[in-house]
């Protein structure tokens, strides 16, 4: 028997919850109605797909070898509805955008902001997070990313780079020095990473000792290490143009210099989409604008 979509939609709450009271809150229906969605996805498939204890729902491996196909489903019908609100004339509905913490936070608004006032039956989800949405899985209509996309079905244009560099206040400088050489940046109270990702070791490759033993505050969100530096805690990495901006003073500019390359991407199946169409224009424009200011 087909299982019904609803089952799947049941499936991954449960997943992402741990039980059925909870998953049944979050989807606005009843306990037994989510029940009965479980028993009939699991008797279709012919899988047990959770380990029932009065702890509540514990995945099987087959419910965990099935998620990834359950979120590609969800995907796809979210991109739907995104696709059914842009029918009609002119520019219309919902464009999902998936960017990073510091550029969906700090640098976006304004030209989203300029985006609605051209056009104002259009709807804009923003997606913030540093992981990268899978475009081919329509997690996302547009992507703005800090590496080149190189699947060959998206439609993708380099914007420009953006610098990174050391910077602190300058009442904080005032009060502590400015570091003149790696021995003297590593007395100072200096911000930074948690957990090291591949991007951070791009950019950290011939810094030596600069790693997470030397941080007097550690964060893996952008947005709490820029916090930290504007709140005049100690020195860390943020954007040349962004901190111009807030202020901020660099330091050692020669020894900490890193520029990402920025892309806006999207599915070459939207390039005819009148609402991803004046997005990824604008996006594109917009970035292209900020980081030849930097």
């Amino acid at each position: 028997m087909e299982p019904d979509w609803q089952w799947y939609r049941s499936f991954l709450a449960v997943l992402d919850h741990g039980s059925l009271s909870a998953a049944a809150r979050a989807l606005g229906l009843t306990q037994p109605t989510l029940g009965r969605h479980i028993d009939a996805l699991e008797a279709a498939l012919g899988l047990t797909l959770f380990t029932r204890s009065f702890e509540g729902f514990a995945p099987t491996d087959a419910a965990l070898n099935l998620r990834p196909y359950a979120d590609g489903l969800k995907d796809t019908a979210a991109a739907l509805l995104r696709a059914a609100s842009g029918q009609g004339e002119g520019v219309r509905g919902t464009v999902r955008i998936t960017a990073s913490e510091i550029v969906g936070v700090e640098v976006l608004p304004p030209i989203l902001a300029a985006l609605r006032q051209s056009h104002p039956e259009l709807v804009v989800e923003l997606v913030v997070s540093n992981e990268v949405g899978d475009l081919l899985r329509r997690e996302a209509d547009i992507a703005v990313r800090m590496v080149q996309p190189t699947q060959d079905a998206l439609i993708a244009r380099r914007v420009g780079s953006i610098e990174l560099g050391m910077h602190g206040r300058a009442d904080y400088l005032a009060r502590c020095g400015t570091p003149r050489s790696m021995d003297e940046l590593l007395r100072h109270s200096l911000i930074g990473f948690d957990r090291e990702d591949a991007r951070i070791r791009r950019m950290t490759a011939t810094l030596g000792p600069y790693d997470r033993s030397i941080f007097a505050l550690r964060a893996d969100s952008d947005l709490a290490q820029l916090a930290a530096i504007r709140a005049g805690f100690g020195l860390g990495v943020c954007q040349v143009g962004l901190a111009r901006r807030e202020g901020l003073v660099r330091v050692l500019p020669r020894l900490f210099s890193f520029k990402l390359d920025t892309w806006v991407a999207m599915h070459t199946d939207l390039r005819d989409s009148p609402r991803c169409a004046v997005t990824f224009a604008a996006l594109v424009e917009g970035l292209a604008a900020y980081t030849s200011s930097v």
